[in-house]
């Protein structure tokens, strides 16, 4: 049995034109994605006592740690700012990677992309 389309549905071509858009959209996401991966973010917490150096791939480049937050007597401060900002430097990378992957996506999801 063959489907009858209304003229100027045009099957075929509009099946032709949808897979081109979407084979358009990976490769966009794929170059976005190798982008993303290769920027560098820095974030700071405590008052800018800990600044986290981390990449787009989520792998902490550098944790600075200012001497006036080391205090022998509390170490438990000092663990609790550098938590804050590996946290804060891991959550600005995955804001950042979906705000600009919703741009090519038009805010479709992706499953496994993020």
């Amino acid at each position: 049995m063959r489907a009858n389309y209304p003229k100027g549905m045009g099957g075929a071509q509009n099946m032709n034109s949808m897979m081109k858009q979407v084979q358009k959209m990976q490769e966009d996401m794929a170059t976005l994605q190798a982008d993303l991966e290769t920027r560098e973010y820095e974030v700071s917490a405590g008052g800018g006592m800990v600044t986290v150096k981390i990449n787009g791939k989520r792998e902490i480049l550098n944790i600075d740690i200012q001497p006036d937050i080391v205090d022998p007597d509390d170490i438990e401060t000092l663990s609790d700012v550098v938590t804050a900002a590996v946290n804060e430097a891991i959550k600005k990378v995955d804001t950042i990677g979906e705000s600009e992957m919703s741009k090519i996506t038009g805010g479709i999801n992706v499953p496994g992309m993020f």
